[in-house]
């Protein structure tokens, strides 16, 4: 799945136009390597997004196409 896909479908960002903006703008690594919205990802990769003065990284658990709003949290863990 993509990245700015997985983003927005994960809720890490609401829409996948500001995932595919924070991809542009460098703030989006994984496996610590800044990443395109391209960029294909999988299980077991770990996502660091910058927010502004703030930092989230995750661990990628599981990939899927669609999640209800409940089970989107099971798609990764906060390291």
């Amino acid at each position: 799945m993509r990245l700015d896909k997985y983003l927005k479908v994960s809720r890490l960002i609401k829409r996948r136009t500001v995932a595919n903006a924070a991809c542009d703008a460098g703030r989006v690594q994984i496996n610590d390597k800044v990443a395109k919205a391209s960029q294909e990802v999988k299980a077991g990769d770990v996502i660091r997004i910058g927010f502004g003065d703030r930092e989230i990284c995750v661990r990628v658990l599981t990939v899927q196409e669609t999640v209800k709003k409940d089970e989107a949290k099971d798609m990764y863990e906060v390291i």
